[in-house]
């Protein structure tokens, strides 16, 4: 059973240009696909569901699109709370908050406090979220506690965003790109990984047939 799955969201703007769409409608379809993928795994047994909707680095695309996504934030996250709260599903984000506008990050607070108390899964949103930047804030949170152990990894992972989610079992990527950008660098330690050649917005349900089975595959030995 996968307790962790993280997605790499890729390919918004491709797909769009490959039908002749806006680049921006990429991206819309792409979110709208978030949320369906998400109380899926859930009703499959999944604990935690990552995705990495926008980097630390995506502050330098143009600024129509940047200004398009955090519109897509400001719509939706209202309507993505609602139905996680009928599926039992608890929202965290994990990132940065600068230079995240101030209502937004009021909204993504309000989101987790309004799910904090569901059971069933959690959804977490990589929203401005780096991997170095998420390490280096964790030495800088532990700096700041004044921390008196010695530095262990348990010790670092105190410190990461929402330390309580634990680590990534696997990371799926669209677009049929094969990198990870940055995603989870701490927890992605032992992750499997897999590189699906479709774009994000193309994805179903049905996939989730293909990547549960393709995990069902692998052997885990973690070093040993």
């Amino acid at each position: 059973m996968i307790n962790h799955l993280g997605f790499i969201v890729d390919g918004n703007r491709r797909w769009a240009r490959e039908r002749n769409l806006p680049t921006l409608e990429g991206h819309k379809t792409g979110f709208s696909k978030v949320e369906k993928i998400a109380i899926e795994c859930v009703k499959r047994g999944v604990k935690y569901i990552s995705f990495y909707l926008f980097s630390t680095e995506n502050w330098g695309r143009s600024e129509e699109e940047v200004s398009y996504l955090m519109n897509l934030i400001r719509v939706n996250i209202a309507r993505m709370v609602k139905n996680f709260q009928k599926e039992n599903i608890r929202l965290v984000v994990l990132g940065r908050e600068n230079p995240t506008p101030k209502d937004i990050l009021e909204k993504l607070h309000q989101a987790e406090i309004d799910t904090a108390d569901n059971t069933a899964g959690t959804v977490c949103i990589c929203f401005n979220y780096g991997g170095h930047w998420e390490i280096a804030d964790a030495f800088t949170k532990m700096r700041t506690a004044n921390e008196q152990e010695e530095i262990t990894p348990e010790v670092v992972a105190k410190y990461l965003y929402h330390p309580e989610v634990p680590a990534v079992d696997l990371i799926v990527r669209t677009s049929g790109e094969e990198r990870i950008s940055g995603f989870m660098l701490w927890r992605a330690a032992y992750s499997e990984f897999l590189f699906l050649d479709k774009y994000f917005p193309d994805m179903e349900v049905s996939d989730l047939d293909d990547i549960f089975a393709e995990f069902s595959r692998r052997s885990r030995r973690f070093g040993k």
